[in-house]
């Protein structure tokens, strides 16, 4: 396993474990023998190798078993067995999953799975599907299959999350946008994002961004077409950054990230981790109210499950949330930018 720029070992989310163990029991289910380890290529283009901790084969399926390694992250993932069982489906299904035991099932919305799926989010889904038709072809088959993703103690583990308060239950979800963990470590991970300001200043470059995730980055890059060294892999740590830049400034910053996260800089938080930070649905209904919205979208947005979900139902209505998020957060860049705290003076009552 590879180290990343901090010196931290990096991991592997869940989703790729789901990858490779669905890989490892639908080519047992073809051939009647286990690859091991199993290989797979993930979004940003590596190929690492599972070991497995668990093979069997049973009549018309399989399953396949992977001890999470989540590198140096404190992650509550970390050492958990996750399970894929494969058996062939119906002609012409595709892939199909299903959640197994420890794997939770969205039963609201607002998340970027429908109401009843199993919460195994898109990407893995794109990684899983992938691999089975690399397999179905590498064998001959037409890959109609059923995958059932477990975790063993899943539904135990993700009291320690935030699925039960988004109506994910059962279990965890099976997530990852590239398959890698990035460790977490405050104090490292603002080293770095300072050092990458550093970087992209002595480099020249007048416009820089500050993304939360690999999505943000990709949208940014396409907006803007930026240089690598011009992208901050700023994370949660959106005042980390904007603290540097007031004393190391560039001509252009853009923030990027997801509603979520970008609706709690709008509150004024300077870390958007989930467990440091929540969503303000009264900001959200505060921000509908003042852009004219009517009073049955304001109280379904004051009560949406997400901030996701509000977007959807403003979007619905035509009422740009997103711009209105999007222009909060400038006011709040700003007024960092230009030395003020606005996470210092939050308060619940706090009206913007």
């Amino acid at each position: 396993m590879s180290r990343d720029a901090t010196g931290l070992r990096r991991g592997w989310t869940t989703g790729a474990c789901a990858t490779a163990a669905t890989k490892a029991a639908y080519t047992a289910l073809l051939t009647g023998t286990f690859p091991d380890p199993v290989e797979i290529t993930l979004p940003k283009g590596q190929r690492p190798a599972f070991a497995l901790a668990v093979e069997s084969l049973a009549d018309g399926s399989a399953t396949a078993g992977i001890v999470k390694d989540a590198g140096d992250d404190p992650d509550v993932t970390h050492g958990a067995l996750i399970r894929s069982t494969v058996s062939l489906g119906e002609a012409g299904s595709g892939v199909v999953f299903r959640a197994g035991p420890g794997v939770g099932t969205v039963t609201k919305p607002g998340l970027p799975l429908a109401v009843g799926e199993p919460a195994i989010n898109p990407v893995p889904r794109q990684l899983m599907q992938g691999v089975v038709a690399e397999v179905a072809a590498a064998y001959g088959d037409a890959g109609d299959v059923v995958v059932e993703i477990s975790v063993d103690n899943g539904e135990e583990i993700a009291r320690h999350t935030w699925n039960p308060r988004l109506g994910i239950l059962g279990g965890l979800s099976i997530l990852g946008t590239t398959g890698v963990v990035v460790p977490y470590s405050c104090s490292a991970w603002i080293d770095s994002i300072r050092r990458g300001i550093d970087v992209a200043r002595a480099a020249g470059h007048r416009h820089v961004a500050g993304c939360t995730g690999s999505t943000s980055e990709r949208v940014v890059t396409e907006l803007y077409g930026l240089p690598e060294d011009a992208l901050l892999d700023m994370g949660d740590f959106v005042g980390a950054m904007l603290k540097h830049l007031r004393r190391h400034p560039v001509p252009r910053l853009t923030i990027a990230g997801g509603i979520g996260k970008l609706a709690k800089f709008a509150d004024g938080h300077l870390d958007l981790h989930s467990g440091r930070s929540q969503v303000n649905h009264e900001l959200l209904a505060a921000l509908v109210t003042t852009a004219g919205g009517p009073p049955e979208l304001i109280e379904a947005v004051r009560t949406a499950n997400t901030a996701l979900g509000a977007l959807q139902l403003c979007q619905a209505e035509g009422l740009p949330l997103g711009d209105l998020v999007a222009d909060r957060c400038r006011t709040v860049a700003d007024d960092i930018l230009a030395g003020g705290n606005p996470g210092a003076r939050r308060s619940p009552s706090t009206s913007w």
